[in-house]
Formats: C-alpha cells, sequence, structure tokens
C-alpha cells in the first residue's frame, strides 16, 4: 500500500456564490486528491493586497497518495473546473476560487512552480486563523513555530471574522442536514426516480407514496366528475397515515429522508379535481391534518413540460394514466406554482428539467444535485 502523505491547504473565495464555491472546492479536493479528515470553520476577511469584495476563507486537511507535484496539478486542475482564469501579470485580484497548498507532511520544497510550505502562510491571518482550527500544534518545518504561535505573532492587520456557515466533507452530510427533503412535481416529471437515486446514493430513507392499489384512480380518469371526492379523500387518508408512519420512524443507520410527494400535494390536486363545495368541505379536513405531519427541510419542485410530461406518462405504461389530457396537467403545473408563490416560508427550489434526462445522462443528474447544492450553501 502506498503511504499518505498529509496536506494542509487553505481555500478562498470572494466572487459568485461564495459559501458554495467553497464547498464545492472540498468536494472537487476529496474526489481529486484523497480523504478529508479535517475541516476549519469559515472566516470573513477584507481582501489582502487588493481593493475588492469580502473573502470568505477556510482550511482543509488531506490524506493523498499524490506526490507534492501531483498535488499541485490536481489543484490547478480543480481552481480551473470551478471557473478560476488565471491571469499572467502579477498581482492580486477577485476570484471565484483560490487553493493553496500550505503544507506537505513537513517537507520544505522549493522547485519552478512549488514552494512548501507557503512562503506567505505565516503574514496572512486569513490563513492561520482556519489553519489554528484544524492544525493547531502543528510545526511550520522552517521556522519552527506551531501554527498558534505563528497566528500570535503575524503583524496582519487585516482580522478574520468567524462566520456561522459550515463546511461540509461529503455532499452526503450536507444533505443530511436537511433532514427531510421532498421531491415534487406534476405525473410523469420524474419525482420518483430522482428521489430513488438520491436515496441510493446517499444512504437516505426513502418514503414513496403508495397509491397504485387505489380502486378509485381509474374510475376518475373515466369519470371526473363523479369519483374526485372519494379519489381526493382517499389519498388524503391514505397519504395523511403513510405519511406519519413513514416520517416519524426515525433510521439510524440513515442519514436523512427523502420523499417523492409531500402531504401538500393533496390540496393542490383536490383545489384542480373538486367543485367548490365540495374543496370547502376537502379544505377543512386537510388543513386539521395538515398541522401534525412533518414539514420538508427543502422542498424541490420538478419543473417539465406538458409535451414532456406527456411522453414520460405514455412511457411508463399505466393503462389508467393514458387518458390524461395536457390540460389537466396544466393546472396541477398552476396549482404548484400558485402554492409555492402563496408560501414564501418554505424552503423550495424551482428546478427545470424539461430539457434533462437526469436518468440516462450522468450530467445532467450531477447538475441536479449542484443545483440542490448551491441552494443549500446560499448566503
Amino acid at each position: 500500500m502506498t503511504p499518505k502523505s498529509t496536506l494542509y491547504l487553505a481555500i478562498g473565495s470572494n466572487e459568485g456564490q461564495t459559501l458554495h464555491n467553497l464547498q464545492q472546492a472540498v468536494f472537487a479536493l476529496r474526489k481529486k486528491l484523497g480523504d478529508i479528515t479535517g475541516v476549519s470553520k469559515v472566516y470573513r476577511s477584507a481582501a489582502w493586497g487588493f481593493d475588492g469584495p469580502d473573502f470568505l476563507n477556510a482550511c482543509v486537511k488531506v490524506e493523498t497518495e499524490q506526490s507534492a507535484a501531483e498535488v499541485m496539478r490536481s489543484i490547478l486542475k480543480i481552481e480551473k473546473q470551478l471557473g478560476r482564469q488565471r491571469k499572467q501579470e502579477e498581482g492580486y485580484e477577485s476570484r471565484v476560487i483560490d487553493i493553496d497548498l500550505l503544507y506537505y507532511d513537513y517537507e520544505v520544497i522549493e522547485e519552478e512552480g512549488l514552494t512548501v510550505p507557503h512562503p506567505k502562510l505565516q503574514e496572512r491571518k486569513f490563513v492561520l486563523r482556519p489553519l489554528s482550527d484544524i492544525a493547531p500544534q502543528f510545526y511550520h518545518p522552517i521556522f519552527n513555530k506551531d501554527t498558534r504561535n505563528l497566528l500570535q505573532e503575524c503583524k496582519d492587520t487585516v482580522i478574520p471574522e468567524k462566520t456561522e456557515h459550515k463546511l461540509y466533507w461529503s455532499r452526503a452530510q450536507l444533505f443530511s442536514q436537511v433532514d427531510f427533503l421532498a421531491i415534487e412535481g406534476n405525473i410523469g416529471a420524474g419525482k420518483t426516480t430522482l428521489a430513488k437515486k438520491i436515496s441510493e446514493d446517499y444512504n437516505a430513507k426513502l418514503v414513496l407514496e403508495r397509491f397504485a392499489d387505489n380502486p378509485f384512480l381509474p374510475k376518475f380518469y373515466e369519470d371526473p366528475a363523479r369519483y374526485a371526492f372519494p379519489l381526493e379523500m382517499s389519498f388524503l387518508a391514505e397519504r395523511y397515515q403513510q405519511f406519519v408512519d413513514d416520517t416519524t420512524q426515525f433510521d439510524l443507520f440513515k442519514n436523512f429522508m427523502v420523499s417523492d410527494y409531500d402531504i401538500f400535494k393533496s390540496l393542490i390536486f383536490a383545489k384542480v379535481t373538486l367543485q367548490e363545495e365540495e374543496f370547502n368541505l376537502y379544505r377543512k379536513m386537510f388543513n386539521f391534518m395538515y398541522k401534525e405531519v412533518k414539514k420538508p427541510g427543502l422542498y424541490v419542485y420538478l419543473y417539465q413540460k406538458t409535451d414532456r410530461l406527456l411522453d414520460n406518462i405514455k412511457k411508463r405504461g399505466r393503462d389508467y394514466e393514458q387518458q390524461i389530457q395536457p390540460d389537466y396537467l396544466d393546472k396541477i403545473q398552476r396549482g404548484y406554482m400558485d402554492f409555492l408563490r402563496s408560501n414564501p416560508q418554505l424552503n423550495s427550489l424551482i428546478l427545470d428539467v424539461s430539457d434533462l434526462d437526469f436518468v440516462s445522462n450522468r450530467d445532467d443528474y450531477d447538475y441536479l444535485l449542484d443545483q440542490i447544492q448551491a441552494h443549500l450553501t446560499k448566503i
């Protein structure tokens, strides 16, 4: 087995979605370099050496099998991947991401394009302060002083401010902070598929809506006016019982919960299908039940064009769905949009998946995950 070396890196950003940029960097370092074994708090500090927006800064500890030169090549690739464009001229500037190699074990390296330890780390409190979170007693191999002593002696006048933000070692850890992620969407939008993929990839308890055996559903598509009320009432009773059972039973071996529905969909569908008097009665029952159920920490709505919805419905081949009309899907879509607009307190995210194939295309799936991650790290 190849022996591993310990790296300490500084990461910073003052352009774009700065916290998201740092989080992307942590995940990329884990993917390209090796195991993340330490992540500092996040600090805010004024731009150092030039006028520009404040930076968010942090430090990361990594165990790697790569050489120092390989690490530098990986860092440059990650910076480019995350959108940094390095300029040829000297000087400091704003940047989407900046990754500096501070230490490579206790080695002292002086090569073209590579100097370790970083020659300016002892001059920068925005580096030393987060570094002291994860390596307070790590000794500088040249100055023979640990991080705490270097910080005390540093004459930098730019004082970093600790923030409430947090960086996560893995996406599973980030998603687990949500506790309950609800994936919603119109009929055929792909919510069940996405919920299953997230559950499998990030060790989440999967909560799926069960309604295939509802005896009123095929009858409703044949005669909506006659069967709308019994259908919606049976759905409400089933969803409420299932939702309460599934969301109150915590699984110690899972990181979080992900579902392919939120119980509020009952009211959205009922408003479309029921007459006014029926809906008013239904809403009273719903409001009573809704007070008792668990609310999602993040509500993701998959927006899909109607013609694509109809294609998906046709492909999955459920006989009783084949008579669904475009105007019915349009009404459902408007119902969801009205719900999201009228509930600004809900932590919601709308994702347009009309031109995506997140089932067959890994890049499309990763794009959706990146959008969820960006929303969770938005400041």
